[in-house]
């Protein structure tokens, strides 16, 4: 099914409604007048008991809440609310700069914490980052999946890599899929054939880089009777083998350059010429590219035909490493034990919770094929029922420890603690190094230090003082 995701974002963002609850009215006339100017639609609540009259009749977008209110608690009352509006972002408000209370609301549900007296860009800042985070939320819950055909990944990059799949896969346009060894690029060309309307037809793929030079023309078109020494019979190529379906070329980069021409006419005119043939043949494939290197810096060193990468360059595809893909790890690691226990006719029942923290926290520098050979070894070598930390590689089970460990050997023994900054000093560096590289933008620097934007500004307000 093909989904509208312009139209369905939209219409999200149609619904801005916000329930706001403080009991000082001077101050939620001004949070009403902020508000209703960006289009906001309020209802005012004084107390506990009204938030929780208003909240079993009217769906909010984003709630605010002041953390002191006349008749309870205001972090008591996040959970009360989220259990009835699950849907809803809850925004914390309180005129006490404390970081205990920062983290109590969070720990009870508050998605953003706000320090009264609120600045208009503050809080329009807040609410619309809460708003932007209900919608993503609820975009994902609608959509997202944890396996497309063959590959897994509940993971927000995967997620973007199945929407290219399921667009392009309508069309013949030309896919180019890049990312390092291992990643998946084949699962990927087979999903896009098996999602195409050619997903009857044939799937040929040929590994370029597996193939001897003066044998790939020979692969990729055929050859007649005789072309060569031990040519005996006449011999289709790949090109005319995948006739009504899908012809996948991986590791395309590293083709000669002289067949790199031929290629580019057979891909503008469908036809070609036999190795020692005399009659031009034609072929319908839908052809799909792949390479684990950087096919435009291919082409500024001359390895790789200009005109060619901009033929083949229409949909680019980017498979992220693993390491990129958070749980999907856990989840892939999951299905392999599910697999090789078969294969192997033994009894795994999972991962301890060492071994889940020790695969998350790895690198995977050879990425699922890697972690595919790390399972099958510990399920060939050891019996069940659990895997744990033990059965793993030493690089695995000692990554976390590394970097620490090799500092410390590294410390001179007369070396003064005053080197060595305040933790305070290292985050301050770190946020205003993240502001800088963002151009200003706190929200992008926020991203990028995996924090919410009101601990950026929190923390800020504190360094200042």
């Amino acid at each position: 099914m093909q989904i509208d995701y312009i139209h369905v974002l939209s219409a999200h963002f149609m619904l801005k409604r916000i329930l706001l609850i403080e009991d000082d009215e001077s101050q939620a006339a001004q949070i009403q007048t902020l508000l209703q100017a960006t289009h906001w639609q309020v209802t005012h609540a004084t107390s506990c008991s009204a938030a929780q009259r208003y909240i079993s009749n009217t769906e909010f977008d984003v709630i605010l809440v002041d953390i002191y209110l006349p008749d309870g608690s205001g972090v008591e009352l996040i959970p009360v609310l989220l259990q009835q509006r699950p849907s809803a972002i809850v925004i914390a408000m309180t005129s006490q700069s404390s970081t205990d209370l920062a983290v109590e609301a969070m720990r009870h549900g508050a998605y953003d914490f706000l320090e009264k007296p609120l600045t208009p860009e503050r809080l329009t800042v807040s609410v619309e980052n809460a708003l932007h985070h209900k919608h993503l939320r609820a975009f994902q819950h609608t959509y997202q999946r944890d396996s497309f055909h063959d590959i897994l990944g509940a993971s927000l990059p995967m997620q973007a890599v199945f929407r290219i799949i399921e667009s392009a896969a309508p069309s013949d346009a030309t896919v180019f899929i890049t990312g390092e060894s291992g990643t998946g690029k084949e699962l990927c060309a087979q999903a896009l054939h098996a999602q195409s309307p050619r997903r009857d037809g044939p799937f040929v793929a040929l590994n370029c880089a597996a193939i001897p030079r003066d044998l790939m023309e020979s692969e990729i078109f055929g050859h007649v009777k005789g072309a060569f020494t031990g040519a005996n019979t006449d011999r289709k190529g790949a090109a005319a083998r995948a006739n009504g379906g899908t012809l996948f070329l991986d590791e395309i980069c590293e083709m000669d350059l002289a067949l790199q021409s031929k290629l580019l006419r057979f891909f503008q005119s469908h036809s070609f010429l036999p190795v020692g043939g005399q009659q031009e043949l034609t072929t319908d494939v839908r052809v799909v590219c792949a390479t684990n290197r950087n096919p435009l810096a291919e082409v500024k060193q001359g390895r790789f035909r200009e005109d060619l990468y901009y033929r083949l360059h229409v949909i680019p595809l980017q498979l992220p490493p693993l390491r990129e893909r958070g749980h999907d790890v856990l989840l892939i690691a999951d299905q392999l034990l599910q697999n090789f226990n078969q294969q192997e006719k033994k009894d795994f029942r999972g991962f301890s919770e060492r071994a889940r923290q020790a695969l998350l926290h790895y690198h995977w520098p050879g990425n699922i094929r890697e972690l595919e050979n790390v399972i099958r070894n510990i399920i060939v070598l050891h019996a069940g029922p659990m895997i744990d930390d033990d059965m793993l590689p030493e690089a695995i089970r000692t990554q976390q420890q590394t970097l620490p460990a090799q500092a410390l050997a590294r410390r001179e023994p007369g070396r003064q603690r005053s080197t060595i900054k305040p933790l305070w000093q290292v985050e301050q560096e770190a946020i205003e190094d993240a502001i800088r590289t963002c151009d200003g933008n706190i929200n992008q620097a926020a991203e990028l230090l995996q924090i919410n934007p009101s601990t950026i500004y929190r923390k800020r307000k504190k360094f200042a003082e």
